[in-house]
């Protein structure tokens, strides 16, 4: 159900978290026709300063000035995965509609707690899925739906981009940081899995001790077979790389997706060069986000949906860590 909210001709919008991706949700909310981004707040005064003065927007001093500022009718939660929650709350309870970035929490119980809360106060709380905003995904989905490939056979979810050591330490590992993205794509393609065979193993870090490439098979309650895998250790350099990668295999026709189809010559983080679908696809997102608020549209994935992310990558873990098959 599409929600109905009053809102004002112009939506103003807050950053709790001005990191990297801040760099991308910026040109994002700028390119919203009727948004503005009002200010942000860093738990780091320099980084606050630094940001502010590039997006032209206020620089506030507490996350608590943010959300209890009057010009701000939504505000997008960017800050490290533990910080998700107490953030959210905030601003659910000032009366904020939230983007939240993924991963969306740390438990089940999280979400869940940010879920009721929203619903409690008819605002909107929107996971940040933005793979599936790409266009193409969208396609694929309703083309999925109405039955245009047939019966869903097999389906495939790779991701082999190379992370420095020094930048991988950042997140908690390929399962939580980006194996949890591949699981919202899973659902939002194929809809759940029946169970998980899950390996995993560090190919390059020297100290730091989380995974850096793990593979996941999942049988679909559909029926399809689903293989998803994500490597921080290596790139894909050949000649049809799977930098990220996406493939739905059906009984009467198949669609693929990748990030490779539109790149620039532009340094982008540990890249050589810039994908462009990832920016776009959070400039979609965020366009995406406005459109819910002024009850235009409704999420393509929901709190649910991360409830739903957060058990499979369990069950992934369960999996290793027990060396078997995990029923969910």
């Amino acid at each position: 159900m599409i929600h109905s909210f009053t809102v004002k001709q112009e939506i103003g919008v807050g950053f709790i978290g001005a990191g990297d991706v801040s760099l991308n949700h910026t040109p994002g909310i700028k390119a919203c026709e009727g948004a503005n981004l009002v200010g942000l707040y860093d738990i780091s005064p320099e980084r606050a300063a630094a940001r502010s003065r590039k997006y032209h927007c206020k620089r506030y001093d507490s996350a608590e000035e943010l959300v209890n500022d009057p010009r701000i009718d939504a505000v997008e939660v960017l800050t490290p995965l533990e910080f998700h929650l107490p953030n959210v709350k905030l601003a659910l309870e000032a009366g904020k509609h939230v983007l939240v970035e993924k991963p969306v929490g740390i438990t089940i119980t999280q979400i869940e707690e940010m879920k009721r809360l929203s619903n409690g106060r008819g605002l909107i709380c929107m996971p940040g899925h933005n793979e599936i905003y790409a266009p193409d995904m969208v396609e694929t989905q309703d083309l999925i739906k109405r039955g245009k490939f047939g019966k869903l056979s097999a389906i495939y979810l790779l991701y082999n981009i190379r992370h420095p050591e020094e930048v991988a330490k950042r997140y908690h590992g390929v399962i939580r940081e980006t194996g949890i993205h591949k699981c919202y794509t899973l659902l939002f393609l194929a809809g759940r899995p029946k169970s998980v065979q899950a390996m995993k193993t560090i190919q390059h870090y020297k100290d730091y001790d989380q995974e850096d490439i793990f593979m996941a098979n999942f049988e679909m309650e559909n029926g399809a077979l689903a293989h998803m895998e994500v490597n921080f250790a290596a790139d894909d350099h050949s000649a049809d790389p799977w930098s990220l990668y996406a493939k739905v295999i059906g009984t009467k026709g198949s669609a693929r997706y990748g990030h490779n189809d539109r790149v620039v010559n532009k340094k982008a983080s540990v890249h050589s060069h810039t994908y462009l679908d990832y920016p776009e696809t959070i400039r979609r997102e965020d366009a995406h986000f406005i459109d819910c608020i002024r009850g235009q549209k409704q999420p393509l994935s929901t709190l649910d949906d991360a409830v739903i992310a957060i058990k499979l990558t369990e069950g992934i873990e369960q999996s290793i860590r027990e060396s078997r098959t995990v029923t969910f």
